[in-house]
């Protein structure tokens, strides 16, 4: 018997997730060209064009190292969704999702006091009562701090203005 170590072996995603990566890296160095082309070493589109290289390279290096192991035990999207986009990511996600669309339309104080509130309140398990508290007392220092002391201009919404 060999005793010699099997590379380990694929995750589920891993070639989605290299592929991405590389489709990404080439996007990169394409609008880093775009900066100012290749025409001298001191042009301003040098250094995007140089980083992006390296990061062009590097997951062209990762997806030969993920294409070469052997694929895992578990293949479809069962342990996709359990490994990679768990409930609670997607869940969180749409939070945070809800949040951006609420922003221009309740403001910065209804949306971040609803989104803290659902937030705290999946995630930590504590009970509306402790999320509620923490909400509150979060969004009074948030708003203390960023309104009082940096007077920094909330965004107000469309639908409730004047009041925050």
């Amino acid at each position: 018997m060999s005793d010699a170590p099997r590379p380990p072996a694929r995750r589920p995603g891993e070639v989605a997730f290299s592929l991405l990566l590389a489709v990404f890296s080439v996007t990169a160095f394409w609008q880093s060209y775009a900066i100012s082309g290749f025409k001298g070493l001191s042009e301003p589109g040098v250094f995007p064009m140089l980083a992006s290289a390296t990061m062009l390279l590097s997951s062209l290096v990762i997806l030969r190292d993920v294409m070469l192991k052997q694929a895992g035990p578990e293949t479809g999207f069962e342990p996709f969704r359990r490994d990679i986009v768990p409930v609670r990511l997607v869940v969180v996600v749409g939070l945070i999702l809800a949040y951006v669309i609420a922003m221009p339309l309740l403001g910065f104080v209804v949306s971040s006091a609803g989104f803290l509130f659902l937030a705290v309140w999946y995630l930590w398990r504590k009970g509306p009562l402790m999320s509620a508290a923490l909400t509150l007392a979060s969004l009074a220092a948030i708003y203390v701090i960023f309104r009082q002391v940096f007077q920094v201009v909330l965004p107000q919404g469309s639908l409730i203005q004047g009041v925050f």
